[in-house]
């Protein structure tokens, strides 16, 4: 068998993590046979350099290897893309089409984001997996293949299944043997090894002096979460091996230049809003502490409302108060009749109002205009990447066939 550092050199993986040696031993054990694969960890960790050596270490090594992002395919043509078409099947279908599974029959496809696949063509795959066999659409006629599945995810498959939106024998299918890759965060060991690495790549890319860290500038990447992983952290030292005139990278320059490795606020787990489903993906990650705040406002006012309506309050009208002198001293109503100071009137209490005397000013605020606030939001984040709808879908946390929708919804193309 394969040894491990040899895969590692091979393939350019960088670290001595237990978790990670753990995940590319699960998958050299793996390789020789031909079970299907599903692969999970966070968006940046390398879920597909795993499907690569599973394939160059099987008996099909010599036969195509194909990836495939079932989030960046249309829904309506992702079937075509996979299975093939006949002439004619579609509105511009004008050719018969092979498609992946039939092209690279004998090799391996790897499907990358499979929870963004619609529930048609699971049904398709399944009975790929199951029988080898497949349709073209818009045919009758039953084709035969032999592909091996590698499929790939960030999210948990598993709610997905319990909330209708994944089927549960496609699966367990898939799942046949789990990998796990472990994120950046959960192996903090090689983040200086792999940052050494990095700076040595850029420095004879752009034919320069390597940048090196002191030792308390280790320490804030290493006590930085990574969100984007791997592939946040090589960002980062490439924008440092350019920007910063200095080799020497101290704490003064990161936060010059990356000021948000500093921000040390605990974020909710990503897993924990894709739990709830889709909306959540499309629309609560951008927004969550806006509804948090209102739903907080709306808490303070039914508190204050309560307090009204047992104690019998008046609450004076809104262009009283605003006529209210900012100086005006209020006197507790020590006889029958308030005493006035100046030319403001105090807040005056009458057992005899009840609640009911009030005006109906309390009742709840119009809703956010949550609409443009996502058009907001996604707007932002196209111009921040130049318009790269998969790092704009990135760091919105959405997958990019949700994005591409909104995108038209909101006329953003």
């Amino acid at each position: 068998m394969t040894s491990l550092q040899a895969i590692k050199a091979r393939f350019g993986i960088i670290g001595a993590s237990p978790l990670l040696d753990a995940a590319l031993q699960t998958a050299i054990r793996v390789a020789p046979t031909d079970l299907t694969v599903l692969i999970t960890g966070e968006s940046g960790v390398g879920k597909e350099v795993f499907s690569k050596i599973i394939h160059a270490l099987s008996a099909r090594k010599h036969n195509e290897f194909i990836a495939i992002n079932c989030g960046a395919i249309p829904e309506g043509t992702i079937n075509s893309e996979l299975f093939g078409h006949e002439k004619g099947a579609f509105t511009g279908a004008i050719n018969d089409r092979k498609g992946y599974f039939e092209t690279v029959n004998g090799g391996t496809i790897f499907l990358d984001e499979i929870a963004e696949m619609p529930p048609d063509t699971q049904a398709y795959l399944l009975r790929v997996l199951e029988y080898g066999e497949f349709m073209r659409v818009g045919s009758s006629k039953v084709l035969k293949t032999d592909v091996r599945v590698i499929a790939a995810t960030n999210v948990d498959l598993e709610e997905r299944v319990r909330q209708g939106k994944f089927r549960e024998d496609l699966y367990y299918r898939l799942n046949t043997v789990p990998i796990r890759v472990p994120s950046l965060k959960d192996r903090r060991e090689d983040i200086y090894v792999l940052f050494q690495k990095f700076a040595s790549d850029f420095a004879e890319k752009y034919r320069m002096q390597p940048i090196r860290l002191t030792e308390s500038a280790q320490q804030v990447l290493e006590n930085y979460r990574w969100p984007g992983n791997v592939r946040e952290l090589k960002n980062v030292t490439e924008q440092l091996s350019i920007l910063s005139e200095e080799r020497i990278i101290t704490v003064e320059t990161l936060q010059q230049h990356m000021p948000h490795l500093f921000v040390r606020n605990l974020p909710v787990p990503f897993e924990h809003y894709q739990a709830k489903g889709s909306e959540m993906q499309d629309r609560e990650i951008l927004y969550r502490v806006l509804l948090d705040m209102k739903n907080d406002l709306n808490d303070l006012k039914t508190l204050v409302l309560e307090i009204i309506h047992r104690n019998n309050l008046q609450i004076p009208e809104a262009a009283t108060l605003r006529r209210l002198s900012p100086t005006a001293d209020y006197v507790p109503p020590a006889a029958a009749t308030p005493t006035i100071v100046g030319h403001a009137a105090p807040i005056v209490i009458e057992p005899s109002r009840s609640i009911h005397a009030v005006q109906p000013s309390e009742e709840e605020d119009a809703p956010l205009a949550m609409d443009e606030i996502e058009k907001e939001a996604i707007r932002r984040a196209l111009k921040k990447h130049h318009g790269r709808r998969k790092e704009a879908a990135e760091e919105l946390k959405i997958s990019e066939r949700t994005l591409y929708r909104k995108i038209k919804q909101y006329d953003l193309a």
